[in-house]
């Protein structure tokens, strides 16, 4: 029997790089998911580690648990607490992605929708993936659970995104 890995993700291209949307809905109010989103300390609960300011025109340094990116990051728009757009470079400074958060209220919930912008196409898949974890272990961290094991989770949801990209991602 087999089974269907869900992906919350979809995956095009715009102007010759990919884009990579994820979205799900969370217990919680928008104020609640701002936070989870802005508080350094929050933030480094499920996503990573974050030294400077999460505010506009902030800059800071960042290291992403789950899919092991570093680098640094600019924020772009800071409209608290529905919307948060960042310009990352990584360390080695060859490639800059915008990353954008939006956050509406749906009943007593918070549909978050997470697109990333930049991507090299050929590394939709893997993006794709690695977006979804980043998502998921928000979830994790608002019902009080661990990250989940990324490299296991990767490898579960890299093919469905591979099927998902072909024949190709398009705009």
């Amino acid at each position: 029997m087999t089974t269907q890995t869900r992906i919350l993700g979809t995956l095009r291209t715009a102007d010759g790089k990919g884009v990579v949307r994820v979205q799900d809905r969370f217990d919680g109010t928008v104020d609640d998911l701002w936070s989870a989103l802005t508080d350094p300390v929050r933030l480094s609960r499920w996503l990573g580690e974050f030294d400077g300011d999460l505010w506009l025109g902030g800059t800071f340094r960042a290291r992403f648990f789950a899919s092991e990116w570093q680098g640094t990051g600019r924020v772009d728009v800071c409209e608290p607490p529905h919307r948060l757009a960042v310009t990352t470079r990584d360390a080695e400074g060859a490639e800059e992605h915008v990353i954008e958060a939006t956050l509406a209220a749906d009943g007593d919930g918070t549909v978050v929708t997470f697109e990333e912008r930049g991507v090299p196409v050929g590394l939709l898949p893997a993006y794709g993936a690695g977006v979804q974890i980043h998502l998921e272990d928000l979830g994790a961290h608002l019902a009080g659970r661990e990250r989940c094991d990324a490299r296991a989770r990767w490898r579960e949801l890299h093919p469905a995104y591979a099927a998902a990209a072909e024949p190709s991602a398009s705009a």
